[in-house]
């Protein structure tokens, strides 16, 4: 009889007798019941907020020791007592073949028993955007820890003949196997000893496979399991076999070859321990993996270069699993870098002379983290750091740097990496360009590029520009000879051939003829640019200064090269500090200065002076107030030379400070150059049902009285982004997720211009306009906010979609065209010209002139941001995210920008009102029960058909 036939056979007899138990059906009810109920209630899904199911697989390995103790309870214990073991023993066929049907019909429940859950993902990847690789890696696991349950549940059913006795030593067992690698056990040891339980748990296997990443030791640790328990039902049945008096050369080599097959499982383990790279990432973006980027990087490399690990052996608990996680990551990047890279982990308290060199050298020091052993709770001194070094450049990383925090709504925090290649890449890149930045700058330029200077003849340029050209053709004839032939200069004269040159550089670059100041006849050209055969860059000359021509070509070389830092350009609103600590006084953006500095170098820019500086690559204007003339002209200037210029701005700003949430009217003095342009920012406020929850004051009334206080309600003018409100095409957005703008206005662009318009940013078309000035919520007896189309106003709209951010590009015309120029006003001094001496204005901008603009000052707010995070309860960057793209993208610096946004806690569920959130619910409770249904008839038609075929036989 074929092996096949009879394990079918058998398991088809097991579920046969395990669905005619009453008990049975209790079993699989009440593990529906408890899944679903964890889920929901316990975890408390809605109030979370993240789309994903981890709170279903963090429970199963508790739940699965009882669903699968009382699956096996009764294999072989009900044989035993009924007496039918005997009648088994007397067959002849091999006994594993009865084992194998047996675990085959345990294995088969188990999955019925798995697929009332699988409501639960499907549902949340209808509502919101689902991870779907971690989803398919924690039902692998799931089914793997179920089955090396089911092997030792079986392996002790053998071992009884009671099934009470089988239930109780198989959840012992079980959770004895769970308890080594969990936190209740390996937090009271340090983490070495910690990562040798967690290799012998079975709970820290399923947690990295559930994490997304399958990796062959993991899944080779299971089917260990799983073989040796069955190895050792078989052996103990085949003894049942043996006269106990007599010992045969039979026994012996049963021994042996138990022996020799649990001792090479275990070897196998150990061998296999010691290979990482054998895995599979099926988190969408491979967010455990090293990405395309980073191999870029990698490839880049002239030097060796060092990433080196800190970790004590004695760490907090949460961060305690992170370790190997992270080890494994580390050593991937020494596999790509090819010999390149070089890897060490240490541990400073072991090792003093490197702890002195990470504390003197590194800046790396031990943070205190407060831990309970056996004995007490004490504060422990431990270092979770990393350390990139190339040359003598390096970067150091962090704990904070390199987690997220969520405090789930239980109050216990949860703690994972965020997104740990991003992390290290973005420091590789970092200490990469600044070991560049010390050699030649055109080492990072392929393809030559080209001085060329639109410049008047002697006779006709003021003194100050003879001795300003005469130092500029000396710095640019050094600047060839060590240019290694990537650099040539040439000057041309505007006048010359009957002035066709001039015509042409005004119709291209709105190039027009220069004056020392008004009234003055006397009319010159001098215009500096820098071209190759993709681009041309116009360098600024606005102050005509000798000495920092230097500065100005070497900035605008930076643009042709790559592996160089760029410049940002950062114009801010002025901060009343004393103001600030009382959240008054305006927006600031200290996280948004975080954050730019982490990529780029910052310069917060003033543009008072009328002019941008001239190493700026990107100029950034954030939340600009009151902006002068003289600003508006460097903002224009700036973009007239083909410059890309990100605005941030509404005509409104909120503010919270004392209970109350006020509304006030911003003036960027932006409007006239924006409209210039086309561009129209609407003087009123966009709001949205699909809106995000934030801990707003509001009033609460109680008859005649009135209350303040402060509660989460979904906040219309907190607008909650998501695809395709975020444009997935474009790089800025196409990987955010989810995105909060916070009191933001409506943009509208004139058509007729010829220039390139892309929408980035657009409200639901549930959303209305508003220019109320009251937005502090008021709530009704109901308990909800009367923010609602039909009662905000007598000046709200009808419902439809808004722009909130764009991007337009093209051919720009100045907005001081046949205006009088803003920097006449500067005088003379004996020397010759101080400042912007000479006029001069660029009228019309090249194609790739862009204006990139985000309808709110205070969607990047530090308030703001911090409102978000108490409403999420973990760390909230996606403005910082989008922000961060723009430049990226502006700079095509594009590299990092297809990782940055990868995140555990960013993807987030929609706004749900609270009766669609009970029919969610309710609707996966449903679809349980209609599971269970189904099988209860699916197991009567069976039997029906059994007993006909039975009838049928006995007619014959």
């Amino acid at each position: 009889m074929a092996t096949d036939s009879i394990a079918r056979r058998v398991a088809q007899k097991e579920v046969r007798l395990f669905f005619s138990s009453p008990v049975a059906w209790l079993f699989l009810a009440s593990f529906a019941t408890v899944t679903l109920f964890i889920f929901f209630w316990v975890e408390s899904f809605f109030a979370r907020n993240i789309a994903d199911i981890r709170p279903l697989f963090e429970w199963m390995p508790i739940l699965l020791i009882f669903l699968c103790a009382a699956l096996t309870m009764r294999m072989w214990s009900e044989e035993r007592r009924s007496g039918t073991l005997e009648h088994v023993m007397t067959q002849p066929v091999s006994l594993w073949r009865f084992v194998l049907g047996k675990f085959r019909a345990c294995f088969t429940l188990l999955l019925l028993a798995l697929i009332c859950t699988l409501p639960l993902p499907i549902t949340v990847g209808l509502i919101a955007e689902l991870d779907w690789g971690p989803v398919a890696a924690g039902y692998v696991a799931t089914a793997l820890l179920g089955a090396t349950y089911l092997s030792a549940g079986l392996f002790i059913s053998a071992r009884t003949d009671n099934p009470i006795v089988s239930l109780i030593g198989t959840v012992a067992l079980c959770g004895i196997l769970y308890l080594l690698g969990s936190a209740t056990l390996t937090d009271f040891f340090d983490n070495q000893v910690g990562e040798v339980l967690r290799l012998l748990g079975t709970g820290a296997h399923f947690d990295s496979i559930t994490r997304g990443v399958v990796d062959v030791r993991d899944l080779f640790y299971y089917i260990s399991l799983i073989l040796a328990f069955l190895a050792l039902n078989v052996y103990m049945l085949e003894k049942e076999r043996w006269d106990k008096a007599v010992a045969t050369a039979r026994h012996r080599h049963w021994r042996t070859a138990t022996i020799l097959l649990l001792g090479n499982l275990l070897l196998a383990n150990v061998w296999l321990h010691r290979i990482d790279g054998l895995r599979l990432d099926m988190t969408e973006g491979k967010l455990y993996s090293i990405s395309q980027p980073t191999h870029e990087f990698l490839g880049q490399l002239q030097e060796p270069l060092l990433i080196r690990g800190y970790f004590s052996a004695k760490t907090h608990p949460l961060l305690a699993p992170l370790v190997p996680q992270l080890r494994d990551l580390i050593k991937e990047y020494e596999v790509a870098g090819v010999g390149n890279v070089h890897v060490e982990f240490i541990d400073p308290v072991q090792n003093p002379e490197l702890e002195q060199e990470a504390n003197k050298r590194y800046g790396i020091t031990a943070t205190p983290f407060q831990v309970a052993d056996r004995y007490q709770s004490a504060l422990v001194n431990s270092y979770f750091n990393i350390l990139v070094r190339y040359g003598s450049e390096h970067e150091t990383l962090g704990f904070s740097d390199l987690i997220e925090v969520r405090t789930a709504a239980n109050s216990e925090a949860e703690v994972l990496l965020r997104n740990p290649e991003y992390d290290i890449t973005r420091a590789i890149k970092d200490t990469l360009y600044r070991y560049r930045m010390g050699g030649n700058l055109f080492d990072g330029i392929e393809e030559p590029v080209e001085f060329i200077a639109y410049v008047s003849s002697d006779t006709l340029l003021p003194d100050p520009l003879l001795a300003y050209k005469e130092s500029m053709v000396a710095q640019l004839q050094t600047t060839v000879q060590h240019s290694g032939g990537k650099f040539s200069v040439r000057f041309i004269e505007p006048e010359s051939r009957g002035g066709d040159v001039a015509r042409q550089i005004a119709d291209e670059w709105g190039f027009k003829p220069m004056v020392v100041s008004q009234g003055d006849d006397r009319e010159f050209f001098f215009y500096l640019t820098l071209a190759d055969n993709r681009q041309v860059v116009q360098l600024p000359t606005d102050d005509f200064d000798p000495t920092g021509f230097r500065l100005t070509l070497d900035a605008g070389l930076k643009r042709f090269a790559s592996g160089f830092t760029s410049t940002v350009a950062l114009v801010l609103p002025p901060v009343n500090r004393q103001m600030a600590q009382y959240h008054m006084g305006g927006p600031t953006f200290t996280n948004l200065e975080q954050v730019i500095t982490r990529d780029y170098s910052i310069r917060l820019e003033d543009l008072s002076d009328g002019a941008v500086t001239p190493e700026a690559d990107i100029l950034a204007v954030v939340a600009p107030h009151q902006l002068d003339e003289k600003s508006i002209f460097a903002i224009d200037q700036f973009l007239m030379r083909g410059g890309t210029v990100i605005l941030a701005t509404s005509p409104f700003t909120a503010e919270i400070s004392g209970g109350q949430l006020r509304l006030h009217d911003y003036n960027s003095g932006l409007q006239d150059w924006l409209a210039h342009h086309g561009i129209e920012i609407g003087n009123t406020l966009v709001l949205d049902e699909q809106s995000a929850a934030f801990p707003s004051p509001v009033t609460r009334r109680e008859g005649d009285y009135e209350f303040r206080d402060v509660q989460m309600i979904d906040y219309p003018y907190f607008i909650d982004l998501r695809p395709p409100g975020l444009a997935s095409q474009h790089p800025v957005t196409g990987n955010l997720p989810q995105l909060t703008m916070a009191w933001a206005s409506p943009i509208t662009v004139s058509q007729g211009h010829g220039r390139r318009v892309t929408e980035l940013l657009e409200s639901s078309a549930n959303s209305w306009l508003s220019d109320s000035m009251k937005i502090m919520p008021s709530l009704g007896p109901d308990g909800l906010s009367s923010f609602r189309p039909e009662i905000t106003g007598v000046n709200a709209t009808a419902q439809v979609e808004e722009d909130l951010g764009l991007i337009v590009q093209g051919r720009f015309d100045s907005f001081f065209t046949g205006r009088s120029h803003p920097l006449n006003n500067a005088e003379l001094n004996p020397q010759g010209y101080t400042g912007p001496g000479v006029t001069s204005l660029v009228q019309h901008s090249p194609e790739s002139a862009r204006i990139v603009l985000y309808a709110s000052n205070d969607f990047m707010d530090d308030q703001i941001l911090n409102a978000v995070v108490t409403a999420s309860g973990t760390q909230y960057l996606g403005p910082l995210e989008l922000f961060m793209n723009t430049l990226d993208w502006a700079l095509q610096d594009d590299q990092l920008l297809q990782i940055r946004s990868r995140a555990h806690f960013n993807r987030t569920l929609p706004p749900m009102e609270r009766h669609a959130q009970v029919l969610i619910e309710y609707f996966n409770y449903g679809l349980a029960v209609l599971w269970l249904v189904l099988l209860a008839v699916a197991h009567w038609l069976r039997k029906i058909m059994r007993r006909r075929r039975y009838a049928k036989g006995l007619a014959l």
